[in-house]
Formats: structure tokens, sequence, C-alpha cells
């Protein structure tokens, strides 16, 4: 495969019509396949109260492909930090680590939470507005309301914002049901630093008696940071010399100020000397142009339902996004998501990932490649495969 390596980053998409043990036979396979055509890392993403998505649990994940594989490394991307503690997440990994040593990735991001209580967040204020600021006020950068590119041409479409999408009692369903009745996340930086320390087995009680994570403690386990933006989890992990992956994929509007922030802050580590920048995207590949972007249909109707806040319809086929009607707010509600999915042949999306690598000196590609029918979904990964390693 090329110098700069490419990965997986999974989000165990449910088709039309598909049940829960197929989907999962199906992660399995794919897997294994890209094992074998050369890709480097498998990555689980996290969500919840999707129909369409059924990647709950990385950890879980991991763990039922990890028996199936031998040298891929497997991770999450990401570990959702909102409502997940660092001692429950490091316990977990270092499970599978016993079993599996040296091949697993902690990916850790953020998600909305219930903030501390503070005179900033009086109870007069709805917990779903306080979470939703605090989400967004960690995100930062610069304003993107127009459509630019970079230097050498990669599209950098205008921000879609959150704040307009998603109602009040949905976020505060979402909130009650992850996290317990009163509990608040601590701040990201907080929660990275006590990650380390559980690993390093150096966190301590006040007292000075050793709080040991067992498993987990030593596990030989690569700590990354995933960011969407040029705030908090950039400079979280540039300032800790970590590993860190700016999103593509999922906010492409803020793709490069995330990866500026994340050199800027960047402080060397034992572990990471240099800044080291993975970069992740959506990508269908098929033999010509026109047969990608027909198994490619799905997408909008998809990212559309996540987006209404009617969480994440089962993928659909073809024939489906066909039948389905648009308005000129329905497309502008996609519109950045859609532009920023690389679709076509193996030539013209590979021309594409260069264009991506060139322009964020990523040192690493993790391609979400999602189509209806699971035969085509492998088939795209082996045919980017395949052109990125002839490069």
């Amino acid at each position: 495969m090329g110098a700069v390596p490419l990965s997986v980053l999974d989000l165990v998409p449910r088709p039309s019509a598909s049940d829960t043990a197929t989907v999962l036979r199906n992660t399995v396979d794919l897997v294994r396949s890209v094992e074998q055509l050369g890709y480097a890392r498998y990555w689980f993403a996290e969500h919840h109260l999707n129909p369409g998505i059924l990647g709950s649990s990385p950890a879980v994940q991991i763990a039922l492909v990890a028996s199936a594989t031998s040298s891929i490394r497997l991770g999450s991307a990401g570990v959702q930090f909102g409502h997940r503690t660092p001692l429950a997440t490091v316990e977990e990994f270092g499970l599978i680590d016993a079993l599996y040593p040296g091949r697993l990735d902690l990916g850790i991001g953020r998600s909305i939470s219930r903030p501390a209580p503070s005179p900033a967040a009086p109870e007069t204020r709805g917990s779903a507005e306080i979470a939703v600021e605090k989400y967004l006020s960690a995100r930062g950068g610069a304003d993107h309301s127009e459509d630019t590119h970079t230097s050498n041409g990669l599209l950098i479409p205008r921000q879609f914002e959150l704040r307009s999408s998603l109602p009040d009692d949905l976020i505060d369903s979402l909130v009650n049901l992850l996290q317990q009745p009163g509990a608040y996340a601590p701040s990201y930086e907080e929660q990275i630093e006590t990650t380390l320390a559980l690993l390093r087995g150096t966190l301590a009680a006040p007292s000075g008696r050793a709080l040991r994570a067992s498993p987990g403690e030593g596990a030989d386990v690569q700590l990354w940071i995933l960011g969407a933006s040029g705030g908090g989890s950039a400079t979280v992990a540039g300032a800790r010399g970590l590993r860190f992956v700016a999103s593509y994929h999922h906010s492409p509007s803020t793709l490069i100020d995330a990866v500026d922030a994340y050199r800027s802050a960047f402080v060397p580590s034992a572990d990471v000397p240099e800044p080291y920048v993975a970069v992740s995207v959506d990508a269908v590949v098929a033999e010509t142009d026109g047969a990608a972007e027909v198994l490619a249909s799905g997408y909008a109707p998809w990212v559309r339902s996540i987006r209404r806040g009617d969480f994440a319809i089962e993928y659909p086929s073809p024939a489906e996004a066909a039948a389905l009607e648009w308005t000129d707010d329905d497309r502008q509600l996609v519109r950045d998501r859609v532009l920023a999915q690389f679709v076509g042949s193996p030539k013209t999306v590979a021309d594409k990932l260069e264009q991506l690598r060139d322009a964020t000196d990523a040192a690493e590609i993790a391609i979400t490649s999602i189509t209806h029918d699971h035969a085509a979904r492998v088939r795209s990964y082996e045919l980017i495969a395949r052109e990125w390693a002839a490069r």
C-alpha cells in the first residue's frame, strides 16, 4: 500500500431489510477482507438510538472481531466521553489487550453531555440548551459561512449549524438515557489526563494511595484523540503529544481548523515525537463513476434523517433512495456532507484522497465506505486499496 496507509472507520450501518445478526456477520467478513487487502486499522464509531447504525459499543465490537483477525489494528473512533468514564474505558480495553496485545487503538471523542452546575448554567435554563452550548463552544474555529478551497483545491464546504437542527426535547432525552440522574461529565482535558494516568499507573487518591486500573494499567494501547474542529479536542491532543484524527467525513467545513489547531498546540512526547494526523473521509468506489454514484445514492437520505433529529434510518437501497421526495431545505441540510463524500472510480477517488492527504499533510487516511449491498461495500474497499497501492 502507498506511503500513507489506509484504514477503515466503520459505523456498522444497517441496510434496510437487514437483521442485526446478518449485519454483524458482514462486519466480521469486512474486517477479514480489509486485513487481507493491507488496511492498517479498523476502527468502530459509537452512536446511540439509531435504527440504521449498530455501532453502539466500540469495545464490544472490537472484542467480536479480534479473534477473526490476526494483524490489523483494531480500535475506536471513538469512545464518547460525554457519558463514559476513563476508568471503565481503560479497563475494557485492558481486557481485550490481554488476549490481543499490541493491536488496540483507543480513540476518544466528545459527545453532548450534562455539564456540572455553575452560575453560568442556572437551573432556569434547559439542560439541552446548556449541553449543546457546551459542545459548540468547545468546537472553536473560524467562521465558515461560505464554500472555500485549500491551496491545492480541496473543497471546504460552508458549515452546517448543529444548533438549529436538533430539538431540545431530543437532546434532553438522549442525555438522560446516557447519563445517570445528576451525573455530569468533567472537562475533556481532565478526562484525558485521567485516562493517561490510569494507563501509566500514576493515578492516586488525595491521600496518596494508588488507584490502579486492573486490567488496563500498562496495556499496549495507542491513544488517539478525535476532533472535528479547532476547539478543545485538537489542542488537548497537541498539548499532550498524542495522535489526532481530524474528521472530514463528519465536519468537512472545520477540517483545516482542526489540523492547524493540533499542530500549533503540539508538544513532543516520548510516544509521538512529531505531530501525527489521520484524516477520516466518506468514500464509495465502483468500476465507473456512474456505478459509484448509484451505490452512494442512499447517503444523502441517511444523513438527512440524522440531521432532522429522526435518528439514522436503515440505509436505503438505490431504488428506495430514488423514490424519496426532497425539498430545497432538505438539500441544504445535507449539502456539506454530500459535497465532501468522495464518489467514483478508483482513479477518481484516489485522486481526491491524494488531494486530501496533501491539504492536511496526513500520515494516514481512514475511509468510511457505506453501501446498501455488502458485496459492493467490500468491493469498494478492494478497488481503492489496489489503486492506492499502485501509486
